[in-house]
């Protein structure tokens, strides 16, 4: 690896334990998974460890503040909306999330945590809902894959499949019937935005009968697909 991905997490030096290295904090609707149309507040923390092609959030691969823990958790409950997503950039990174996490379950909140499937999701409180990607080749990515998360998926957890060709949905297609995802949670297959057209995978899940749900990023159909903090 040629540049050090995670060097923005130097800016958390000593305060590990204490802030958290913050994106942005904001309320919208939820856009994908199974919770899409909710309203919800997403937290996306700063840096990531992967490049995926297809990235729609490049600016968090640096670009964030350390914020204080109880400013994080204040922030995110300000809104009054029961359900939260923590994602980023790559959540797991930061020691702080799963403690988060389990603040805003004790305050009732729902909490999704969407993370790129590199890093072990048994970090995170047995409440939070896992979005787990499983990278596919077009991803450049599929090297990343902790396959062990397999073995800790719970009902209430989805797996992510972000397909940018044909070969990518063949592929995902394989993966799911030799793993029988399917039996054990929630499959999404999504379209890398304008690489796989929906009216493609929607034809290519009923030609095949695979029991996956077609997950579309809906935010990118409501406003501009590269407008912030939406």
């Amino acid at each position: 690896m040629s540049e050090d991905r995670l060097a923005p997490l130097a800016a958390l030096k000593g305060r590990e334990h204490s802030h958290l290295l913050i994106n942005e904090i904001y309320a919208s609707i939820q856009g994908e998974s199974t919770h899409a149309g909710r309203p919800c507040v997403f937290v996306r923390t700063t840096t990531c460890n992967l490049r995926c092609t297809y990235c729609d959030t490049a600016y968090a691969f640096t670009q964030g503040q350390a914020m204080a823990f109880d400013e994080v958790l204040c922030r995110a409950l300000s809104f009054g909306i029961p359900l939260v997503e923590i994602t980023g950039g790559e959540p797991l990174l930061q020691p702080l999330v799963p403690r988060l996490a389990q603040e805003l379950l004790s305050r009732g909140t729902e909490v999704l945590c969407e993370t790129s499937g590199a890093l072990d999701i048994r970090l995170l409180p047995e409440g939070v809902r896992s979005i787990v990607d499983i990278k596919t080749p077009g991803s450049g990515e599929e090297r990343a894959n902790f396959y062990d998360n397999l073995k800790h998926l719970r009902p209430h957890d989805e797996v992510k499949f972000v397909l940018c060709s044909r070969q990518d949905y063949e592929w995902a297609r394989e993966f799911v019937q030799r793993e029988k995802l399917c039996e054990r949670t929630t499959v999404l297959f999504s379209c890398a935005f304008k690489a796989v057209e929906p009216a493609d995978l929607a034809r290519w899940i009923n030609e095949d009968r695979m029991p996956v749900r077609l997950n579309l990023q809906l935010h990118k159909y409501i406003w501009p697909p590269a407008r912030r903090g939406v």
